[in-house]
């Protein structure tokens, strides 16, 4: 039974070798022509962008400096519902490989059976009744495929090309998922920061109200005066109670987003920290670092999927041969299965050529090829959608310091115009009107400087996001 195992070897290892060698009928494929500019607008380069790393080679922990943020970030990388998902299809694509890469090789298995007839007399030649019986042993493959003309080794390379595009999408998938939690993760920082200006400004506003109210009751100021300082505070106490049911949402957006319920330490206190926990990009990137993007990767991997399939869909139109073998051992009885002479095989070559099949492989092809220009239509769409995602990126902060230096002179001029305001008032030179109104300015411009912050960092998460970093 040695040398008959031997045999079955050395047979499937040259029918493999045949196969390896066969032709393939597959495309040369050529990548097709990014559909966008080599330069992006907006885009200041630098001496310091021409030697600074790629965003697709900073990892995320190198990227947000603070330890809080990168524990919520790796909190979530642990427990995400979406990016389980995105691993375990990593892992089903990856089987689904194995299972087609197996069609390369025949399946060798080893069958033991036994039958036995019963022939009646009347159909006997010698008159009697009789019963046979045979037992056999055998080790072989049944229809193992020739791959002469690459049509197993085309769909082997569709299930590879689907595997590489799988775990490119696990890591688009973590690109985003980074993105969304250091979002999340500052707009809580933002609003505990307007939350905590809201309760600050009606502590004021209290102190002011009172005061108004003793005057008012002295007969020093009118009623007038008195319901206008109580508007700014029932304001500031209404604002008060929004902002501590947006930081209640922030919480739980960003408790959703991680999976898991985030620790009371590793929330941000306000903004000022968190924005600087978000590092800065450089601004003058070739428009060819989009390719490196695992969402543009992986558009890729399925054309080149699409483009192996037509090389199968090809091949249908040629002859295909299979191959059943088996060597082994038979006998009528199962003490003399494996003595001498019983050896026994069996080889059954089939070929298939098609003559007639009413248009249904012409229809193939048509369809793997139509398929694959769908596919690159959607490659050169991903690379466009990947380029504004930058370029929107850039023209934000291309204005951001701007309006980053206008909004604080603003709250320094109408801090300055408060202060002055309140001094006129105090001397009896001005209105209180005047003074509410340059209380009401102050608060606005402060608000505003949050947002403006808020959106400065978010503008340097979305450019990370946009240039491909995060997945490491």
């Amino acid at each position: 039974m040695e040398i008959f195992v031997t045999r079955i070897r050395s047979l499937a290892a040259a029918l493999a070798t045949t196969t390896l060698g066969a032709c393939s009928l597959i495309p040369a494929y050529e990548r097709p022509v990014a559909p966008v500019p080599e330069t992006f607008p907006h885009a200041v380069p630098t001496e310091a962008s021409a030697v600074a790393p790629q965003a697709a080679t900073i990892g995320w922990r190198d990227y947000f400096a603070d330890a809080r943020l990168r524990e919520v970030i790796a909190l979530a990388l642990d427990n995400n519902r979406d990016l389980r998902i995105a691993a375990l299809n990593i892992e089903r694509a990856r089987a689904l490989y194995g299972i087609q890469r197996a069609d390369l090789f025949p399946s060798i298995a080893a069958t033991g059976g036994q039958s036995a007839q019963r022939v009646p007399g009347d159909l006997s030649a010698s008159g009697d009744s009789a019963v046979s019986r045979q037992y056999s042993a055998n080790l072989g493959f049944a229809s193992y495929e020739l791959d002469f003309f690459g049509r197993v080794r085309s769909l082997e390379e569709q299930a590879l090309q689907t595997y590489l595009g799988t775990e490119e999408a696990r890591r688009s998938a973590q690109i985003s998922l980074v993105a969304e939690v250091a979002n999340a993760w500052l707009r809580l920082a933002a609003d505990r920061e307007r939350l905590a200006l809201a309760r600050s400004t009606f502590d004021t506003r209290q102190k002011s109200f009172d005061l108004t109210q003793r005057s008012f009751d002295a007969g020093a100021v009118s009623a007038l005066d008195l319901r206008q300082a109580e508007t700014l505070l029932q304001t500031a106490r209404a604002d008060a109670a929004r902002y501590s049911a947006l930081v209640a949402q922030d919480e739980n957006a960003l408790a959703l987003v991680v999976g898991a319920g985030v620790p009371a330490e590793l929330l941000p206190d306000g903004l000022n920290e968190a924005i600087a926990s978000v590092a800065e990009l450089p601004a003058g990137v070739p428009s060819e670092v989009l390719a490196r993007r695992p969402d543009i990767a992986q558009a890729e991997y399925a054309l080149r999927a699409a483009n192996a399939n037509i090389g199968a869909a090809r091949a249908a139109f040629f002859p295909s041969v299979t191959l059943t073998a088996s060597v082994g051992s038979a006998s009528s009885s199962l003490d003399g299965l494996f003595e001498s002479g019983s050896r026994a095989w069996s080889f059954m070559p089939q070929i298939r050529l098609p003559i007639f099949e009413a248009g249904r492989l012409q229809a193939s092809l048509d369809v793997a090829e139509i398929q694959r220009d769908i596919n690159v239509a959607q490659y050169e769409q991903a690379i466009q959608s990947a380029f504004r995602e930058v370029a929107d990126a850039l023209a934000e902060r291309a204005t951001l310091a701007e309006q980053l230096d206008a909004r604080r002179a603003l709250v320094e001029a109408t801090a300055k115009s408060f202060e002055l305001s309140d001094a006129r008032y105090k001397g009896g030179v001005d209105s209180y009107f005047n003074l509410l109104d340059a209380q009401r300015g102050l608060y606005g411009a402060e608000l505003e400087l949050i947002s403006v912050r808020l959106s400065d960092a978010t503008n340097r998460v979305a450019l990370y996001k946009a240039l491909g970093g995060g997945w490491q």
